[in-house]
């Protein structure tokens, strides 16, 4: 399967998923808000996440993938893999679950330590340690997805993984829309954080079972033994661990930015929640999709000592990214507050809300570009079982961003937290970069840097574009749906057709390349 076509599955997968989280994130902003209750209910949401990216998401499939991939393609085949999966599974299980357990004991020290201030507001504190007590269960069910995506992914099979989020966006809907009816009978904001909730524990279930689904199709029979630390299994951990740590300098920051946001008036982690909706709408598509896509290719040509071939599918992966980041990034940054208005503005959302989200969005999207290329060279690394490489560019990055916030927080607010994310996005990522080239790993080519600049030209032609048209729809972006749509529709249309024909007129996109990266069976 070809890498653009690879990409494309899980991108328009991840597309489904993202637009069903922008019908959520509409629903949510109406009905809740953004105050003491949504932050309350973002925390305890974020918790879960932040711990099944640490424990299973990063560490596990740089660490399990390329392993499980070797064995499924040697002599011992299916059979091999599986005893290997059901290995893990059986010593992975168990730490989840004690890991639950210890956070559910501890959850009051958990939200004190990252918003000790909730205390000065009767009842905040207590209502986010019961709201991240309903949600914390979610880890170990979305970490066993996430080890089965993985075993999925090996085997080139990536819509069920790619697909599953939507799963979660669906359940959340339903609960919001039966909290909007009862809310009419008198239930409170907080009531339906409570539904909210326990939908989350819900769709975990539902998510699991449809993971299990596929794995079992594709011949897998995943079993949970007794804990045995096999060698595979304790080599597996050994590689693991600093992408873990890796991982974790990232997951360190998000819960440092929930700290920092913590100190600022209520609304501030509501408005990057918010921001963060749009701006992960193109990271999700391109930047975590050719992330998935390329790791299993790039394990291949490095272990077959493939120099030309690695090379090949590092920058294609980078053209491809560049492609559809720089647009996503140039519309984002300059028309953050139609965007804004356009999707979130309505009931308990305010015009006041819209605008300090808009500008967090601006300063959120700097980094956008950044983001997606950490996803796509954090892979050279992984393919070569090298794990500790980003766990210094990460800490790295983290450390600019705690030094920021720690001298700049009340300065700049929320909109200089986003900003601090951003500016780490491209330290982490410059130094990722170099280290390939000073390692001989990897190196940007002349027609690839040539199509950048070319790309770069075609940008800054869809920004002077939108710049002429944002203004003459200004009445439109609080309007009526159709109103909304239609402005939608003129904004991103504009922006694409100048974008990507002044690209085709300068040869910034050649279609014969495109032809070969699209090729059925080409292998990458």
């Amino acid at each position: 399967m070809s890498l653009l076509r690879s990409t494309g599955i899980i991108g328009g997968l991840t597309m489904v998923s993202r637009l069903a989280g922008f019908a959520r994130e509409m629903i949510f902003a109406r009905i809740l808000g953004a105050g003491a209750v949504t932050d309350a209910f973002l925390m305890a949401f974020l918790l879960p996440n932040t711990f099944r990216r640490l424990f299973a998401e990063g560490a596990f499939s740089a660490a399990f993938v390329p392993m499980f991939s070797k064995r499924l393609h040697s002599d011992g085949g299916l059979d091999s893999a599986r005893d290997f999966s059901n290995d893990v599974l059986s010593v992975f299980v168990p730490i989840l679950v004690v890991i639950v357990a210890l956070f559910e004991l501890a959850m009051p020290a958990v939200i004190w330590m990252l918003a000790s201030d909730w205390q000065a507001i009767p009842g905040k504190f207590e209502f986010g340690v019961t709201l991240a007590r309903i949600t914390f269960p979610y880890i170990l069910l979305i970490s066993l997805v996430t080890v089965f995506v993985g075993m999925l992914n090996s085997v080139s099979r990536f819509a069920p993984g790619a697909s599953f989020p939507i799963l979660l966006n669906l359940v959340m809907i339903v609960a919001l829309l039966a909290g909007a009816l009862l809310q009419r009978e008198g239930a409170t904001p907080g009531d339906i954080a409570i539904l909210l909730a326990w939908s989350v524990a819900a769709a975990g279930l539902l998510q699991l079972a449809w993971v299990y689904y596929w794995v079992r199709r594709s011949g897998f029979r995943p079993r949970i033994g007794r804990p045995r630390l096999t060698p595979e299994v304790k080599r597996l951990g050994w590689i693991a661990l600093p992408a873990a740590l890796g991982t974790g300098a990232y997951q360190v920051n998000q819960l440092l930015q929930v700290y920092f946001l913590n100190q600022l008036p209520s609304g501030a982690l509501s408005y990057v929640n918010y921001a963060d909706r749009l701006n992960q709408l193109p990271l999700g598509i391109i930047g975590i999709a050719l992330g998935t896509a390329i790791l299993p290719a790039l394990s291949r040509h490095i272990g077959g000592n493939e120099r030309a071939a690695a090379d090949r599918v590092q920058s294609d992966a980078i053209e491809i990214a560049m492609l559809l980041t720089l647009p996503a990034t140039i519309a984002l940054a300059l028309c953050a507050l139609p965007f804004v208005t356009i999707v979130f503005l309505g009931g308990r959302f305010t015009p006041g809300d819209a605008l300090v989200t808009a500008n967090v969005l601006s300063a959120l999207v700097a980094g956008l570009p950044a983001y997606v290329l950490i996803k796509v060279l954090t892979p050279a690394f992984y393919a070569r079982a090298d794990t500790r490489t980003p766990v210094y560019a990460a800490l790295v990055a983290l450390g600019f961003f705690f030094a920021f916030n720690l001298l700049f927080l009340y300065r700049f607010g929320v909109v200089g937290v986003a900003a601090a994310s951003a500016i780490g996005a491209w330290l982490n990522c410059l130094i990722l970069y170099f280290i390939l080239v000073r390692r001989d790993h990897y190196r940007a080519d002349g027609r690839l840097l040539s199509r950048i600049a070319r790309l770069l030209v075609a940008a800054a032609a869809m920004a002077a574009a939108l710049w002429f048209v944002r203004g003459g729809m200004s009445d439109y972006y609080a309007g009526n749906l159709f109103e909304r749509v239609l402005a939608l529709v003129v904004l991103v249309g504009v922006g694409s057709a100048t974008y990507f024909g002044v690209a085709f007129l300068i040869g910034a996109i050649d279609r014969d390349r495109i032809r070969v990266l699209t090729r059925k069976g080409r292998k990458n």
